[in-house]
């Protein structure tokens, strides 16, 4: 039997590998930049998957929030009545912004076990995976977009020229905060799987708590008048809604029965410009610290899966 100091010398001997390599934050950004090619084929590979052996096929993308349009305007317009003017525009332009929001957070979370077997047997950043599942559903935002591009035609309504120049910058805050938790999300769940089914209730929540399906001053005005109206703009993706509703639906508020209902916030551009600055620099937080936690979590990830 070999003594101690063989045994130690014959493990000095043997090749050094490196689980999760201690890398910095700037170090991965760096790294996701480098292999962007494979972050564009891999959200090109969701994009196949989703719509694999279908015959429409991306026709699905516009079809979906085009059924959503017209059902709300006969329900809504013709049969209930609604006095609120095109309520159906209304939901849509919220709609679409929650949609590339959760389909983004409920791809992602499932991600890494989704593609176990790439990430046991090939070293690339691992944060890609989350971030294609985000970049795929925004394809399918900006195809829906489309369709609320041509109701607004149809229908006539004129956006708020004044507001429309802050939507490049409410999506891209939507896309850097949703990009910040899928990473998170993603790597959380390899550890605890009951994350996906968590995300479920948590994202159902999260919809009723933002103004999509109502408007915003139906709860802001009760929420003012208890000094409790601050507590609705912690949710990031209230303000990013608002921000399309404001410039795109444009309506303030309307005239029923010889009243004024309210249906949006009549702040300024300049408010809506410093409420998305906000959300993307706490956006650019949570990123860093996202990656920070992946890091952390991704060593053991071959064990795990």
């Amino acid at each position: 039997m070999p003594d101690k100091n063989t045994v130690a010398s014959r493990i000095e001997d043997l090749p050094i590998r490196v689980v999760s390599p201690k890398i910095g934050v700037f170090t991965r950004i760096q790294n996701i930049w480098t292999f962007r090619e494979l972050l564009v084929s891999m959200v090109r590979k969701e994009l196949r998957i989703k719509y694999k052996n279908s015959i429409l096929g991306f026709l699905w993308s516009l079809l979906n929030p085009a059924l959503y349009l017209v059902i709300y305007y006969i329900v809504f317009q013709k049969i209930l009545k609604n006095n609120m003017p095109l309520f159906a525009i209304f939901l849509l332009c919220g709609l679409l912004v929650w949609n590339f929001f959760s389909n983004s957070l409920s791809s992602a979370t499932t991600t890494i076990i989704n593609n176990a077997g790439i990430v046991k047997k090939v070293a690339f950043p691992r944060e890609i995976l989350a971030l294609a599942s985000v970049g795929a559903a925004l394809i399918f935002f900006l195809l829906q977009a489309c369709v609320l591009v041509l109701a607004l035609a149809v229908f006539q309504v004129i956006p708020a020229f004044s507001y429309l120049w802050l939507v490049p910058f409410a999506l891209l805050a939507l896309v850097f905060f949703a990009s910040a938790l899928a990473i998170a999300l993603s790597a959380i769940n390899v550890y605890l799987r009951d994350t996906q089914h968590l995300m479920e209730l948590v994202l159902l929540a999260w919809f009723w708590g933002t103004p999509i399906v109502y408007p915003f001053q139906e709860l802001g005005v009760r929420l003012a008048e208890k000094g409790l109206l601050y507590l609705y703009f912690f949710n990031p993706v209230t303000v990013i809604v608002l921000t399309f509703q404001r410039a795109l639906y444009a309506k303030v508020s309307y005239m029923s029965g010889g009243q004024v209902h309210p249906l949006l916030p009549a702040y300024s551009p300049g408010w809506f410009a410093i409420q998305l600055l906000i959300v993307i620099l706490v956006s650019a937080v949570l990123f860093l610290g996202a990656l920070i936690l992946f890091a952390r979590l991704e060593g053991n990830f071959a064990e795990e899966l």
